[in-house]
């Protein structure tokens, strides 16, 4: 979508300010506004500082590491920004909002991922990507792959796998049958995207929760039998379901990612063999860039190194993903501490699906879809404290 508004993001080509989110180039502008209207700049920094510091510390963090890659010529400047310190900027700004922000932005996480899915499942079924993923304006013409809304078909499904836990175990706002209805719509469409991580994930994660909760609700001797009637009545129809969307093909693009995953699985072990040719300075510090690119080429690794933690120290070294690594996992928990205790399943599914590809190595936004859908969906109940009145 940015590629048609004018805007090279992914590619090599273009402005170096076009490498920037426009997002994150947003999230600064309001920043600053509130700063400002503040009325003390220091004292609205302070002010969020003491809401949220390890979001704070993560953005600290990352904004010196940023200059660090600056000032050693390495890789990865745009990746700093968007990847790290856009999120954190958003949480700090989020930190002042109220009860009708946080409605409205669950509307539009639901509208916006409703559509992502419809738009999934017509290009699936028209064989027509509205919007391609494009690197430099090229289009991969042999990925047909869904790309919806939100570009890569990978990023989709690890999005989509997000919302279905989450919908699954917050979204407390919604009916039940709603949710249920959303599941459904957004599971259909994982299949269009491709993502085998992202549907084994949700499937694993998704069916533990849901067996869970119902044992848990059998427990109790408390059943509603509309609901369970509706319970056994798809789990009836399910299978014929799977069966008749499996003979008219809704599969197969799936199930080829499978089969042949371009090497995908090969890749993951190849990686581990690049440290056997560095040095320990070179671990701790980082080796040369060139030489580093010359091993992945020779080991068949151009695509990309499959693991934020491996591809950070093989770029950046041990000592800058420790420092990155320390304030993410502050930053994870205090996310996790502004929401309700059903946080843990979509919080999971996120840490294992990272692990999966360069995710936050590399830049990307998915780090700010994520908090959003997590401060959102599962933004705690705000009790009333009743106000005694005198006689």
């Amino acid at each position: 979508m940015l590629w048609l508004a004018g805007y090279n993001y992914d590619g090599l080509q273009g402005s170096p300010l076009s490498k920037i989110h426009p997002s994150t180039y947003l999230f600064v502008l309001v920043f600053v506004w509130r700063s400002c209207t503040f009325g003390n700049p220091i004292g609205y920094v302070v002010h969020v500082t003491n809401k949220r510091p390890a979001t704070m510390l993560m953005a600290v963090i990352s904004t010196v590491l940023l200059f660090v890659v600056i000032l050693r010529q390495r890789p990865g400047m745009a990746g700093m920004i968007d990847t790290f310190v856009a999120p954190a900027l958003l949480v700090l700004l989020l930190s002042e909002d109220d009860e009708k922000t946080f409605a409205r932005l669950q509307l539009v996480i639901h509208v916006v991922m409703t559509v992502n899915a419809l738009l999934a499942l017509f290009e699936f079924g028209t064989k027509h990507l509205v919007f391609p993923y494009r690197f430099d304006g090229a289009v991969f013409v042999n990925d047909l792959r869904s790309t919806a809304l939100q570009g890569h078909p990978l990023s989709n499904a690890m999005v989509t796998s997000i919302y279905v836990l989450s919908l699954l175990s917050g979204s407390r706002s919604l009916s039940t049958p709603l949710r249920l209805a959303l599941v459904g719509l957004q599971f259909c469409a994982l299949v269009t995207f491709g993502g085998r991580s992202g549907m084994v994930l949700t499937i694993l994660l998704g069916g533990a929760y849901m067996l869970i909760q119902g044992l848990a609700q059998l427990s109790t001797g408390r059943v509603n039998l509309l609901g369970a009637a509706l319970v056994i009545m798809l789990a009836a129809l399910l299978p014929l379901a799977i069966a008749l969307a499996g003979y008219y093909g809704f599969f197969d693009a799936l199930l080829e990612r499978f089969v042949s995953d371009s090497g995908s699985a090969n890749a993951r072990v190849e990686m581990f063999d690049l440290f056997r040719h560095l040095e320990l300075r070179d671990l701790i510090v980082g080796p040369d860039v060139d030489l580093l690119d010359s091993m992945r080429r020779i080991s068949g690794l151009e695509q990309g190194i499959e693991n934020p933690i491996l591809r950070l120290t093989l770029y950046q070294g041990a000592f800058f993903t420790l420092l990155i690594f320390f304030g993410f996992a502050l930053f994870m928990h205090e996310v996790a501490r502004r929401c309700h205790t059903g946080i843990w399943l979509p919080m999971l599914g996120w840490l294992i699906l990272l692990n999966t590809s360069e995710s936050i190595a590399s830049k990307t936004t998915l780090m700010t879809k994520f908090v959003v859908i997590a401060l959102a969906l599962y933004r705690p109940a705000q009790t009333m404290v009743p106000q005694r009145t005198r006689a």
